[in-house]
């Protein structure tokens, strides 16, 4: 797989400007340098909808994101690392983000269930079931091979009842340390997901617990 060459090694963030609270700096990747704060289209099926790759370069998208659940489904990870990678696979050279496939877990409720090894929930193309782990969300991004590849997290609805959202947050701590635990692919940076709904004690008590687990980035 032919990579663009780094100024740095990958996860090297400099910080390059500050007004007030904002801020500008520049991320290092495997497959290129992504200045922030940045726009992520998003390739779902690896593919952003209605554009090709070299429309999106001409647009100046850095980085955009593929879906671990719908690419484990169709066309599935091991016919995508058979072929390259997930960069060759849909013809993107610059850098990947992969999600973990936890978004599924909250859109899915209907069908899913979740307990504290995982969470089983229903194919959306043919109802079969299907099974996720933080072991298993992180091994299909480390054959996908992307750049970025977040951890498996529980996210309750945004309604939900405060004893639901905490059970959530320590489930996403302890999915977290399971995820922290695999072998990622070479040169891709992984980053933990906080949660904790709307509740800023919760919040505080995810993030203070991510942190503290070495991932290289943070989402909010």
């Amino acid at each position: 797989m032919t990579r663009v060459p780094a100024t740095a090694p990958p996860g090297t963030f400099v910080l390059d400007a500050v007004d007030g609270t904002a801020r500008a700096a520049t991320l290092e990747l495997a497959h290129g340098t992504v200045q922030t704060p940045v726009f992520m289209p998003v390739g779902t099926k690896a593919t952003v909808k209605a554009l090709d790759p070299l429309e999106l370069e001409a647009l100046g998208a850095q980085i955009i994101l593929g879906n671990t659940y719908h690419l484990h489904l169709r066309p599935g990870e091991e016919l995508i690392e058979e072929l390259g990678g997930l960069h060759r696979f849909m013809g993107w050279s610059r850098p990947l983000l992969t999600d973990s496939g936890g978004f599924q877990v909250f859109s899915l409720l209907d069908t899913a269930r979740i307990d504290d090894d995982g969470v089983t929930f229903r194919s959306v193309y043919d109802g079969t079931a299907e099974r996720f782990t933080p072991e298993i969300a992180m091994g299909i991004q480390r054959a996908l091979g992307s750049d970025i590849a977040m951890c498996l997290d529980e996210c309750p609805p945004g309604g939900a009842p405060r004893d639901d959202v905490a059970r959530a947050v320590a489930r996403t701590t302890a999915w977290a340390d399971r995820c922290s635990r695999t072998e990622p692919a070479p040169g891709q940076l992984r980053f933990g997901i906080v949660q904790g709904g709307v509740h800023l004690d919760l919040r505080r008590e995810s993030a203070d617990a991510i942190a503290g687990m070495g991932f290289d980035g943070h989402a909010l």
